[in-house]
């Protein structure tokens, strides 16, 4: 009896062991799972240097670039609240290492490349409105709640005791951050030597105090002889998803390269003509672009805040006051660095992959550079408010109004490549211009539906198909009919144009439901994207010690 217990307390005991050794088998496995996950989120993106010529910039010039690299860097701590809340206490409830760094990457735990799905343990579905809005809050309840400056881009909305809603201006919630950017502001235009810079730095310093930015808009739009510049400030309302209305805090730190920015200076004077010849009823091309547009070529030496999250900007059309647009344009700034490390690390990879080997020596920087610069171009065309006269478009279509206003700019920006083209103002093969196009939608898709571009992209790709502009070969690359596609950008361009005109919600909403979605086919094409370890964007080294300052 006595050897009997014995042997099961042998047994019980061996048991015990293997199901710890198993448990832990599997908590290791889970483990090696997750930090796999994250390697392979890691790898979406390539670490590029962001660096400039420095040398020709004057001694003053060389003295702001810090200041303005300080101004623009306190604006991450600003997106951060917004899109997320506390950054502190999410990062310190980590201990993963490369979650962390993930985490920094998408400012919150939320990945923008992957449709705002979480990945981090515990946290939910990403709220719509981010952190502008209560999280609990409906679009019912906002619409008709009594809110002071209801409509302003430049507020957040909160709950009070009793739990009505009522409004914080982006000067009292981030007063003391936004006196510091403002004093660097004033700082650095005491150093200005162009005077339209001086001017500029010094009202967009008090528009920061004050959210009064349509006085600093007109002065930068007013700069034409400066050589650095900086775009600070609440700026694009991509980030508010559930209304497309609060405007989100981002910095840009630039450098204008004067020799490739006089090469581009023509362009926007042919925007009323080209206005004139849109493919659409008169009625949805009545107003005239403003004739104060221009065109210039920058090194980006620093991104911050909401233009550094997720997939980074390559290109920038401001401002986006109506009012100040139709009074002077935009100015459209392209991004030339950023831009061609985007072309040669992942535009190019994508090509060899995706576009039919015959036709991929029409994959050049050129016509990169050439559709990227005219995408901007083109929100200065089409109109600004509905053609009833009732509202801006961007109220009419609420949060959809982003996803549309960029796919616009991306048919409308090639439809001027080929008009101007045809009139001999620009050189080159227009097969370059509709390749290079077709692999830019591939480069866009990957960003998501969570990226009004990425949305975009998923609409025009779906709306290509089916107007043949393309076809896919049985080796799983896609071939370009150019005449096709000329056919299918000017079909787009008149049905965007129509549904903006027109202020229509629903309809947009139909397009984006029926159109803006990833079939099974093109996101296994995608996947071999990823599978070749071709990174979906890049990350930034950047600074003053990257650019020897």
């Amino acid at each position: 009896m006595k050897k009997l217990a014995l042997l099961l307390m042998i047994a019980a005991f061996m048991f015990s062991c293997k199901e710890e050794k198993k448990e832990v088998t599997q908590e290791e496995e889970t483990k090696e799972i997750a930090q796999n996950s994250m390697e392979k989120n890691l790898s979406k993106y390539v670490d590029v240097k962001l660096t400039a010529d420095v040398s020709k910039l004057t001694d003053n010039e060389r003295k702001m670039i810090p200041i303005l690299i300080k101004a623009a860097n306190i604006m991450n701590d600003l997106f951060w609240y917004e899109s997320y809340g506390d950054k502190t206490e999410l990062l310190n409830s980590i201990s993963d290492e490369d979650t962390k760094a993930y985490v920094t990457i998408n400012y919150g735990p939320w990945d923008r490349l992957d449709g705002n799905t979480s990945f981090v343990e515990g946290i939910g579905d990403k709220p719509l409105g981010a952190n502008f809005y209560p999280k609990d809050m409906t679009k019912e309840e906002f619409e008709a709640a009594e809110i002071e400056d209801k409509s302003s881009i430049y507020n957040f909305v909160r709950r009070n005791e009793e739990g009505a809603l009522y409004s914080i201006p982006y000067n009292v919630q981030f007063g003391e951050a936004l006196a510091e950017v403002s004093n660097l502001l004033l700082e650095a235009a005491k150093l200005a030597e162009d005077e339209g810079l001086k001017k500029y730095l010094n009202l967009r310093a008090k528009a920061l105090t004050d959210d009064k930015y349509q006085a600093s808009d007109m002065a930068w739009m007013d700069m034409k002889t400066n050589t650095l510049d900086i775009v600070i400030g609440p700026i694009e309302t991509y980030e508010d998803q559930l209304f497309g209305n609060k405007a989100a805090h981002e910095g840009y730190v630039l450098i204008k390269d004067q020799e490739w920015s006089g090469k581009l200076a023509r362009f926007a004077s042919f925007l009323p003509e080209l206005q004139l010849g849109l493919p659409v009823d008169d009625a949805y091309k009545k107003e005239t672009p403003g004739t104060d547009s221009d065109l210039n070529a920058y090194d980006v030496v620093f991104y911050a805040g909401d233009c550094n999250s997720g997939s980074k900007t390559i290109a920038i059309n401001l401002p986006n006051d109506e009012e100040v647009q139709l009074a002077k344009g935009t100015r459209r700034l392209q991004l030339k660095n950023a831009m061609r490390a985007k072309f040669d690390k992942i535009l190019v990879p994508i090509s060899k992959v995706l576009i039919d080997e015959s036709q991929r020596q029409h994959i050049t920087f050129d016509a990169f550079f050439a559709n990227t610069m005219f995408h901007e171009v083109a929100h200065g065309l089409g109109v600004k408010n509905t053609i009833d006269g009732r509202s801006t478009v961007r109220a009419a279509l609420k949060e959809l109004s982003s996803a549309l206003e960029e796919g616009k700019a991306d048919v409308l920006g090639l439809y001027m490549v080929q008009q101007l083209h045809a009139k001999g103002e620009i050189e080159g093969d227009m097969k370059d211009y509709m390749t290079t196009f077709m692999a830019s939608i591939f480069r866009s898709v990957r960003f998501g539906a969570s990226s009004a571009h990425g949305k975009a992209n998923m609409i025009r790709f779906s709306f290509f198909k089916e107007k043949g502009a393309f076809k896919r070969n049985e080796n799983g690359t896609y071939t370009v009919n150019y005449d096709n596609m000329i056919v299918a950008m000017k079909d787009l361009s008149g049905l965007i144009l129509k549904l903006q005109g027109d202020g229509d919600y629903d309809g947009v909403a139909a397009l984006v439901k029926e159109k803006g979605v990833i079939s099974e086919e093109l996101q296994a094409d995608l996947d071999r994207l990823s599978e070749a370890s071709i990174p979906v964007d890049v990350i930034f080294e950047q600074g003053i010690e990257v650019l020897g300052l």
